[in-house]
């Protein structure tokens, strides 16, 4: 969408363009306030509308000509599809979305995320008691979600939002919004998040660390988390068997998705080299991996391709997701940006892999037409389908 011209936007893209760069210009909170509200009343009549392909076309032109705005908007969007405001039987009230990420990595299997109705219960009553303010009321997603299974538009983040909220106060039970994705096969880091929906009278505490704990301090974020992890490790350690878990901080939608993100990103390497080693018995000293930064017009991921050291075949691979403009600009370094092929390949070598090469440009993110495996680089700059020795013993996979 680079190419699109302003007149050739839709006229309510055309107003998001308008009231997006009008809120980037502005000078003062009291200017910010009212740009916002314009801005906010426009995005909303678009997600109700389900015309969420008009936002990604604004989002798309900004995109390519003006990252300011372009990160304005997506704020915005965000804070309106993961927040809303309702009213019912006389009283207004704040919803919010949020997640509470569970990372996990294994030599073996991850789980589903199926639930027990005892586990949900269980799991409810402690983000009651750890992690939202008292008074709140909660409704959730029954059962741990992967990444695939959330929503893919804000569109759909707004009506997650929407329909917990209401279950939430009571005024519909309706259950309809998972995507119908499985889990997602053979991947050894991933996550799993408690969603929910945490709802309170308008204007009032959220969480339990916005609560006074005496007249000059507030309860401890840190304690709210230290408790949730303890209590959600014994309620879904049968879960987890097999598996090195860390629970996250509970928080709202969009900033979990993105943490959750980056810290499965040195997992997922880490999972891989352990379970070649393994599965297919290469030490870290038999293995070479290529680094490429893979995307349309700029890099949005950065595939490593493992191989042995005597050959050119790609035997597996991880996708290292670009989560900033920083980490996207790395290839042109300026002073605070991260060049992640270097984090990457630092990484590799803690683990043994001392054969770690990096090809320069930028490769297009192929996948297989057949089964829609992504392809990942080999030594040789060629992007192919990872294929494992035919002695790798796969066993280990069905480990429960």
């Amino acid at each position: 969408m680079s190419a699109t011209s302003p007149s050739r936007l839709s006229r309510d893209a055309q107003r998001l363009l308008n009231l997006t760069e009008a809120l980037a210009r502005s000078g003062s909170r009291l200017e910010d306030i009212y740009w916002e509200g314009l801005l906010g009343a426009q995005l909303n009549k678009l997600l109700l509308a389900k015309k969420n392909k008009t936002v990604e076309t604004a989002l798309d032109h900004l995109l390519a000509s003006d990252i300011n705005a372009y990160e304005i908007l997506v704020e915005q969007a965000e804070t309106l599809s993961e927040s809303t405001t309702l009213a019912h039987a006389g009283a207004e009230y704040d919803a919010l979305l949020f997640s509470a990420p569970i990372v996990a990595w294994t030599r073996y299997q991850l789980p589903s995320g199926d639930l027990t109705p005892d586990q949900l219960a269980a799991l409810a009553a402690q983000v009651q008691a750890c992690i939202s303010a008292p008074d709140a009321q909660l409704a959730f997603i029954p059962k741990l979600v992967n990444f695939d299974q959330m929503p893919q538009t804000f569109q759909e983040t707004r009506a997650w939002t929407q329909g917990l909220a209401q279950q939430a106060l009571g005024i519909s039970a309706e259950q309809h919004f998972l995507h119908a994705q499985d889990n997602p096969e053979g991947l050894l880091a991933d996550a799993r998040f408690v969603v929910g929906v945490v709802v309170v009278p308008k204007g009032q505490a959220l969480f339990r660390w916005q609560l006074k704990q005496d007249a000059n301090t507030f309860v401890s974020r840190q304690q709210c988390h230290s408790d949730w992890a303890e209590g959600g490790a014994a309620i879904l350690s049968s879960q987890f068997t097999g598996c090195h878990v860390e629970f996250l901080q509970p928080d709202a939608y969009y900033v979990n998705s993105r943490e959750a993100d980056r810290r499965i990103r040195p997992l997922a390497l880490k999972a891989a080299v352990t379970w070649l080693q393994t599965a297919a018995g290469l030490s870290g000293g038999d293995l070479r991996a290529v680094i490429a930064g893979c995307g349309d017009a700029a890099i949005e991921e950065y595939r490593i391709g493992f191989s042995t050291r005597q050959g050119n075949e790609v035997i597996y691979g991880c996708i290292w997701p670009v989560l900033s403009k920083e980490e996207a600009a790395s290839d042109g370094l300026e002073a605070g940006h991260v060049d992640v092929p270097d984090e990457i390949a630092a990484l590799l070598k803690e683990m043994g892999v001392s054969d770690v090469r990096r090809l320069p440009g930028i490769y297009p993110p192929e996948f297989c037409d057949d089964c829609g495996a992504p392809y990942f680089p080999n030594p040789i700059g060629e992007m192919l389908h990872p294929e494992l020795p035919e002695e790798t013993d796969l066993t280990p996979l069905h480990f429960h």
